[in-house]
């Protein structure tokens, strides 16, 4: 995550929706990068349809923090600028 939130950029989403566990080193990790994309005035999203984790998300209070969706499509359609011609997960623009 320091990687990518090094580079500045305007937008980050995570996709949790592989992730079966999260530990409290995986919180403070993901509490970090969006602690550093607000730093840089850029976007973080967080993927996660499973309840096991939105419920820790609700527990922890971190739902108040991070901008959760339910699918990685809801995420990158709530990213200004972002169609479907630019993103990342676009085999098309992957060929530019």
């Amino acid at each position: 995550m320091l990687t990518v939130t090094s580079r500045n950029p305007e937008g980050l989403v995570l996709d949790l929706d592989r992730v079966d566990f999260i530990d409290s080193t995986g919180l403070g990790v993901m509490v970090g990068a969006a602690k550093r994309m607000r730093m840089i005035e850029g976007g973080f999203r967080i993927v996660c349809s499973q309840k096991h984790l939105n419920e820790l998300f609700r527990i922890t209070r971190l739902d108040e923090v991070f901008d959760l969706y339910e699918s990685l499509e809801d995420a990158l359609d709530s990213v200004p600028g972002v169609d479907g011609a630019t993103r990342s997960d676009n085999p098309e623009s992957a060929e530019q």
